[in-house]
């Protein structure tokens, strides 16, 4: 059915939202970057198109997403924004003249282009004072990042220390941004060791450089030995005469900060052309990933006068390369199942070498895309993949398909465990309906003890496994109630392995309720919805009592979230599990602390706030924490009950409207900030 407008602007931005979150969190993304970056421009055009569904929390007013409570947060100075995309020359030209309408006939003519290649890594924020690093933190949401400082200084691709050059001491302040990476060759040295002791392999190489790089322990990311390319100079204490990007470049340089040797500068357009096609033949010669090129006005002064959108600056543009393609043989089409029960189809092909490695896997998604695209088994088809997550086939050669082809079915019957496969009226994807399904057994309790849930160290899916063979575990309670004796002499189970084990999983019982609820791989329940509902009920019991109308009243949980949950908790076996983990002591309850709810006074008491626009000392999540916090209602809309509009920069036009036309007061970011602390802004 043909989506309106609105239906695909929600859609765009809700897929959006959710593929950031695996991207920029998990380091564990289900798309391609050309995908997403298609996904994103086809956004933007719908919101150009549509002003009137402008919302300033959409992902294109957005970088990224926030870090997660493991590491701590750093507010950046100077925001790191994101770049806008193209993915054609005829696109680069609009972009070009974009620029130049805004110049002079002179500046036109004085104009020069930084070319630099677009590393596929982690962006970096370093900030050295008095020539000593301080501060090393993630881009995260691009105002707000993660503090890995102790991670980066256990790398020896960063200098701890600036020298002092021609007899001058470096300046009080310098911050420089860049890309982490890690090389090929480094790469493909992990995943054979990962491979000698059993291990999982490693994705790619930009996922294992950012897992390398948020572990707990910096002595595991000193062995990832990753490395970096220092891209800009985003603030100095001095005023060293630089007027342009490169001698920016230069200057750092001289501090022992590593700039990647492939960076020219160009003035002719046509010279700018030739260099994107030659790194589009020669991106595999390099030991490291690039997924495209960056251009850059050099003038400096020229960059103020062009200045930024709301999350990308207009004097700088990403050239996306396209993924490499090949055709190869279907050989023959298998359904696997995830965590969460759900049956994904999955291409076994002829084995193909796309973008440096073999493949021999390919996703196709659902049985909707399994339908739309036609493959059969015997097809020769189109496989793509970008360098970064499971290659994808595209479509099938026509021409060479078999005489005596059939068509595909989706199985009735989970293929592991032989339960029936349910789809349910308004889905895309299809689950199995057996709890205890073997395939959602070992990555259901390898989720439930990963990083973004209870984070037990130790607990990987390779040693998952084990145990469920062996019998010791198959609901997240048995690992509560695994013994030494157990565990001892089990392969790569020594004594202190076993007690440093045991101590994690006592330790996890701590973590927040959030963390359980990611956990328990609820269908459609991430973190964000995760933290919504912790938000409502304070305590795992509470929330297992929650009616559906209970849940279908938390703003920002749709129908088919609440109704997923509900049915997740009102399952006997599910209840039985959640009751033994109470009985266990394991993450009932939401710190309080984790709003500060019990530390501020509640000055907003029955007070409705609203929300617009882009406030600097806020994120919008942050912001309307402070609102309840305090005793107040943060609501999306106003409305008669609306006590004051807070507007930021780039405001949504209707709520201020609605508020100038209902006669409720529109305040500014100073007056929020007097609001919080005495309850009133004049």
């Amino acid at each position: 059915m043909e989506q309106t407008p609105k239906e695909e602007i929600e859609s765009l931005r809700a897929r959006i939202a959710h593929h950031s979150w695996l991207y920029y969190h998990l380091d564990a993304p289900e798309i391609s970057d050309f995908e997403y970056d298609l996904m994103m421009k086809r956004l933007q055009e719908l919101e150009q198109a549509h002003p009137e569904f402008y919302d300033p929390q959409s992902p294109t007013h957005r970088v990224g997403v926030r870090g997660f409570e493991a590491f701590s947060p750093v507010v950046h100075e100077v925001p790191m924004e994101s770049l806008d995309n193209v993915f054609s020359f005829d696109e680069l030209r609009a972009y070009f003249q974009r620029v130049t309408r805004g110049l002079t006939e002179a500046e036109q003519k004085g104009l020069k282009w930084v070319f630099e290649l677009k590393i596929d890594g982690l962006a970096i924020s370093l900030i050295y004072r008095h020539g000593l690093l301080v501060t090393a933190a993630t881009r995260g949401d691009g105002r707000t990042g993660e503090d890995v400082t102790a991670n980066i200084l256990a790398t020896s691709a960063i200098p701890r220390r600036l020298p002092t050059i021609n007899g001058s001491p470096p300046p009080d302040l310098l911050e420089v941004r860049g890309e982490i990476y890690m090389t090929k060759q480094v790469f493909n040295r992990l995943n054979a060791e990962q491979l000698k002791a059993g291990q999982p392999l490693f994705a790619n190489p930009r996922n294992c450089a950012a897992g390398s790089l948020r572990q707990k322990d910096p002595r595991v990311t000193a062995k990832r030995e990753l490395s970096f390319w220092a891209y800009q100079l985003a603030q100095i204490s001095s005023d060293p005469g630089i007027t342009s990007h490169i001698q920016s470049l230069k200057y750092l340089e001289q501090f022992g900060l590593p700039v990647n040797p492939n960076i020219k500068l160009f003035s002719s357009q046509i010279e700018i052309f030739d260099e994107i096609s030659k790194w589009d033949k020669r991106r595999y010669d390099l030991d490291y990933e690039i997924d495209g090129a960056v251009l850059k006005v050099d003038d400096l002064r020229l960059r103020e006068k062009l200045g930024s959108t709301a999350r990308a600056p207009r004097w700088a543009i990403a050239y996306k390369l396209a993924p490499e393609e090949r055709e190869t043989k279907l050989l023959a089409i298998e359904v696997s199942i995830g965590k969460s029960g759900r049956a994904t189809p999955f291409a076994v092909l002829e084995p193909v070498e796309i973008a440096g490695s073999t493949v021999s896997r390919a996703t196709l998604h659902n049985e909707d895309q399994v339908r739309l695209k036609g493959v059969r088994v015997g097809d020769t088809v189109v496989v793509r993949k970008a360098g970064d997550v499971i290659p994808e086939v595209l479509r099938y050669v026509p021409e060479l398909r078999p005489a005596n082809s059939v068509e595909w079915h989706f199985p009735e019957r989970c293929p592991l465990c032989g339960s029936y496969l349910e789809r349910k009226p308004g889905e895309s994807d299809t689950y199995c309906t057996n709890f205890y399904c073997e395939g959602r057994t070992v990555q259901r309790l390898a989720h439930f003890c990963s990083r973004n849930a209870l984070d037990i160290e130790g607990l990987g899916e390779t040693t998952v496994a084990m145990l469920v063979d062996l019998k010791l575990i198959s609901e997240p309670p048995d690992i509560y109630r695994l013994q030494y004796s157990q565990l001892i002499g089990l392969p790569g189970f020594g004594e202190k392995s076993v007690t440093s084990l045991l101590q994690s999983i006592e330790e996890s019982k701590s973590k927040s309720l959030t963390r359980l609820i990611v956990g328990l791989a609820i269908r459609h329940v991430g973190e964000e919805v995760a933290r919504l509902l912790t938000k409502r009920f304070r305590s795992l019991p509470e929330l297992m009592r929650a009616s559906k109308e209970e849940l279908d009243s938390i703003e920002g949980i749709g129908d088919k979230i609440s109704q997923s949950v509900h049915e997740f908790f009102d399952n006997p076996k599910a209840s039985k599990m959640c009751s033994e983990l109470i009985e266990l002591g394991v993450a009932l309850y939401e710190p309080t602390g984790n709003l500060g709810a019990d530390e501020v006074a509640k000055t907003l008491t029955g007070k409705v706030i609203v929300i617009t626009g882009t406030l600097a000392g806020f994120s919008r999540e942050t912001a309307e924490e402070a609102v309840e916090a305090r005793g107040g209602k943060a609501s999306s809309s106003v409305s008669k009950k609306t006590y004051a509009l807070v507007a930021g920069s780039a405001p949504g036009a209707s709520k201020v409207s609605k508020a100038e036309e209902l006669g409720i007061p529109i305040i500014d970011e100073d007056q929020f900030l007097r609001l919080l602390q005495l309850g009133e802004y004049f």
